[in-house]
């Protein structure tokens, strides 16, 4: 685990503000989504699946052990076979079932990308407005359409995957611990952060935990991490990693799963630089509670 931790400091100190300038400013809980972390077997294959998407490759530092992909609102972390063990499954079937971007109009970005040779799997029920991408590794991967968005492309969702009696439940538990806006996303219960829509939906059988999977976690930044940690293990999380702090760039981070089984990088840094929005109208697919 020390290892990894150096190797985290050292991709921050090497991208610099560029790097962590995709995610968006924190609500007032003092949270903002930051990454997703996907164990692969194949790097190079990975990459070019979310460059052919819009992501820009951050350069990596000699010797890393994982790659950067970035996105208006998320990082991608790709790490390597031989860094962390390979993926055990894919992401359907954890508590996270898929992740998912928003493009301004998603038959044109479909079109883009079958003629760069990525494979599209096609929206639910005939949908033209949505379509589906699978990694190698068994990330589903969602793409809605958002005609009101600035960006080509841009993080939108991390949609989870309970028990029916569940659902309500872990809304709640966001809403109260994360600063999460209540919200309905189409049929679905959700809430929302800077960077993503956290969507909840029924599980078709038993889920597992994230660890170990190709989505093994999410990341958080946060504002104060000890207290914001203090406060989440007083709400029933589990700590997977304690407060650590790097005395080299003062940046701070901790491991925690949800109730669910989720595992959650949660991240305060130092001097954080952010993305600004665009102006936009609002979302058609959201409506607020």
């Amino acid at each position: 685990m020390t290892r990894l931790i150096s190797a985290l400091t050292m991709a921050w100190i090497s991208g610099g503000a560029t790097a962590w300038a995709q995610a968006f400013p924190p609500n007032d809980a003092g949270v903002t989504l930051g990454h997703w972390h996907l164990n692969t077997r194949d790097v190079e294959a990975n990459e070019k699946i979310f460059v052919t998407l819009g992501g820009t490759v951050q350069p990596a530092q000699k010797g890393s052990k994982f790659e950067i992909v970035r996105f208006p609102g998320v990082l991608v972390y790709l790490y390597r076979a031989n860094s962390v063990p390979p993926p055990t499954g894919g992401s359907a079937g954890t508590v996270i079932h898929h992740v998912g971007f928003t493009v301004p109009n998603t038959q044109q970005a479909v079109a883009k990308w079958k003629a760069a040779g990525l494979a599209v799997l096609s929206g639910n029920d005939g949908r033209t407005d949505q379509a589906f991408i699978e990694t190698p590794d068994k990330l589903l991967i969602e793409i809605l359409e958002d005609k009101n968005q600035q960006w080509p492309i841009r993080s939108h969702q991390v949609h989870f995957s309970v028990p029916e009696q569940s659902i309500k439940e872990m809304q709640a538990w966001y809403v109260k611990n994360f600063g999460c806006r209540a919200a309905m996303r189409e049929q679905f219960q959700a809430c929302d952060i800077p960077g993503a829509n956290l969507t909840f939906s029924q599980a078709d059988g038993p889920t597992v935990t994230t660890r170990g999977r190709v989505l093994d976690h999410i990341g958080l930044e946060v504002t104060n991490l000890d207290a914001f940690l203090k406060k989440l293990q007083a709400a029933g999380a589990k700590i997977d990693q304690p407060y650590t702090v790097n005395p080299e760039t003062s940046v701070a981070l901790a491991f925690i799963y949800d109730p669910w089984g989720t595992r959650i990088e949660l991240v305060q840094r130092s001097n954080p630089v952010y993305m600004t929005e665009p102006p936009r109208g609002d979302r058609a697919h959201v409506e607020r509670l």
